[in-house]
């Protein structure tokens, strides 16, 4: 992998008069990160600045969400999607312009907030390549859509959009296109040939008994025991499914913060992420974990009540050959065949297929393709850094998405990013006439 990236000619002029405010937005996003659900300040200046350029704007779409729209003339209506919310992570990089946002988390407690997935570096790209587009009407015919999704790290940010009638408000689009930061070197790009991401399932299990006293635990409905136990026997879950290569336990909540420790909780929730590439193996998946749920509280001498329930579902993030063709084709044509390799299936997920394919059909909509691609975010320095012999090795030592260190090259990710959302909407667009 090359680490600096090469002008070519072919890129979109005029993209240095972008890159300053682009960045001033992207630090102010960085320094005021929204959880997922309350991203009312990123969502009104992210509306603000499409306002201004010439859009029409919704606003409040499923929550938080923004939607935009432009038409000139007839041709393809394309959408460029970028995300709102940030994670409830501490930030550790010492940036001067780290978070050191508190919020209160969805269980009432304050937690800190971080953008640690690249989302501030989504919304900044879109909106300035959609100023860039909406300068230069004369290049391009149809409608160009731009979306701003809450909620997408708790994976319900899409479909409350759709059900709050994203496609009837705006002129459903034919295509959805979309980028993702990843550690891989700035200025690069990367497309995947099949799926880019994986299916996933988070599932919520509670215990519940009547508590009691740590010295007659073994009479005792032990919440806790049968939680423990449960994380135990995830393994077999895995093993049992060629298609499931990834179960994994994320949170344990059991009791209340000061008891003594001689206190039998009354309750413990496990939160489980299931993930894979086979949506029939994660339905399977998660009837087996509530299998072995009910079967691990059963074991206690006073079997806690258990309750299973599936707090979010993603599909598998597969981009349209065709449409992909044409954008690595555009990508390759504006950066260089060198700035533009393959990307292997990540067992990360997402809620874009929502947008797309049996998500749009679930909401009366016909076909809609899609393109989602990643974008390097390691700065020249950083990778050079990293520890290893070779790229791979490099990738697994560096700070990856959802890390407290992860933190994007501002200019190289900005400026590459930019140009990507503006070739490839210009590639899936009609073309000028005249």
């Amino acid at each position: 992998m090359s680490t600096e990236p090469t002008r070519t000619t072919a890129e979109p002029p005029g993209l240095d008069d972008l890159l300053a405010p682009a960045a001033e937005f992207y630090l102010d996003l960085h320094r005021n990160p929204e959880l997922s659900g309350a991203e009312a300040r990123t969502a009104a200046r992210f509306a603000d600045r499409l306002d201004a350029d010439g859009y029409r704007v919704l606003r409040g779409l499923g929550g938080h969400g923004v939607a935009a729209e432009l038409r000139n003339g007839e041709g393809p209506a394309v959408l460029l999607r970028a995300e709102l919310d940030a994670l409830p992570v501490a930030e550790a990089t010492a940036a001067p312009y780290a978070s050191t946002v508190t919020a209160t988390g969805p269980d009432g407690r304050p937690v800190p907030v971080m953008h640690a997935c690249g989302h501030d570096a989504h919304l900044a790209c879109v909106a300035a390549a959609g100023r860039w587009l909406a300068a230069r009407r004369d290049r391009w015919r149809g409608t160009l859509l731009l979306v701003g999704q809450p909620a997408e790290e708790t994976l319900g940010g899409a479909r409350a959009m759709l059900e709050d009638g994203l496609y009837d408000r705006v002129t459903p689009p034919d295509e959805v296109l979309a980028q993702h930061t990843a550690p891989f070197p700035a200025g690069m790009v990367a497309h995947a040939e099949g799926p880019v991401l994986a299916a996933g399932r988070t599932l919520s299990v509670v215990f519940e008994g009547g508590g009691g006293h740590a010295a007659t635990a073994h009479l005792a409905a032990d919440p806790l025991r049968a939680a423990a136990g449960l994380v135990m026997r995830l393994p077999e879950v895995a093993a049992g499914e060629s298609g499931l290569p990834a179960v994994t336990a994320t949170a344990l909540r059991a009791g209340d913060a000061g008891h003594p420790g001689n206190v039998l909780p009354d309750r413990a929730e496990l939160l489980l992420s299931l993930r894979g590439f086979s949506e029939p193996a994660l339905d399977r998946a998660a009837a087996e974990v509530s299998r072995l749920a009910h079967a691990e509280a059963a074991a206690a001498a006073l079997p806690p009540r258990t309750t299973v329930t599936t707090v979010s579902r993603s599909g598998v993030t597969v981009t349209d050959p065709e449409v992909t063709a044409g954008v690595r084709t555009a990508h390759r044509s504006a950066f260089g065949t060198a700035r533009v390799t393959s990307w292997p299936p990540a067992l990360a997920t997402e809620d874009f297929p929502l947008l797309t394919g049996a998500g749009a059909h679930l909401h009366g909509h016909g076909e809609i393709r899609g393109c989602y691609w990643m974008l390097g975010s390691t700065g020249p320095a950083q990778w050079a850094a990293a520890p290893g012999p070779d790229p791979a090795a490099k990738l697994r030592a560096l700070p990856a998405n959802h890390s407290p260190r992860y933190l994007p090259s501002v200019r190289l990710t900005l400026r590459t990013g930019i140009a990507a959302m503006v070739t490839a909407a210009l590639a899936r667009l009609g073309a000028a006439t005249g």
